[in-house]
């Protein structure tokens, strides 16, 4: 069983997807850890990151090829993805939303608090709301560009968790759940 994640930023793909795995005793991947790896390598912000990759289509391949080699060579896996379920269409496909404003606080908190995504711009919560709009805009653009599909389109998806006021335990229970039908 391969389970791909995806979702908006800041609705806890990346948590959730760690919790998962860990209850289902999975291995867990982050293509939005590679991405920040790519961005921190060049001395670069998330956002900036995305701008170049508008225009420059081997970032994109380069996270792409990692999906897809992980969907063709192993399972028993859970991968937050934006494209996961796009790259590995044989896999259960969960969607996490939450509001944006919840979404800017969580970024936030990180930067803030837990000292962590530290190559997210922003000096206060208007701006990363600002940033994650730019963003999702950009993602949207690329990806249709590039593969023709939107992957905040909920239709693509076989659960669609909105996580604006539930906890991380929370939403993976809601999908153990869904995986037990």
């Amino acid at each position: 069983m391969i389970i791909t994640i995806s979702g908006t930023a800041g609705s806890g793909k990346s948590t959730v997807g760690k919790l998962l795995a860990q209850q289902l005793k999975f291995k867990h991947y982050s293509i939005g850890d590679f991405m920040r790896q790519i961005a921190k390598e060049r001395n670069l912000s998330l956002e900036d990151l995305g701008r170049i990759a508008e225009g420059d289509k081997s970032i994109d391949q380069t996270l792409d090829r990692k999906q897809i080699e992980l969907g063709k060579n192993n399972d028993r896996f859970v991968i937050d993805a934006r494209l996961g379920y796009h790259f590995i269409p044989n896999s259960i496909k969960i969607f996490l939303t939450a509001e944006l404003k919840d979404r800017a606080e969580r970024i936030w908190k990180d930067i803030t608090i837990k000292n962590i995504r530290k190559e997210e711009r922003g000096e206060n919560l208007k701006e990363i709301i600002e940033e994650l709009k730019r963003r999702e805009e950009s993602e949207k653009k690329r990806y249709q560009q590039y593969y023709q599909t939107n992957p905040y389109e909920e239709s693509n998806y076989d659960l669609v968790i909105d996580t604006s006021t539930i906890s991380a335990q929370e939403v993976t229970e809601k999908i153990i759940e869904f995986l037990k039908k």
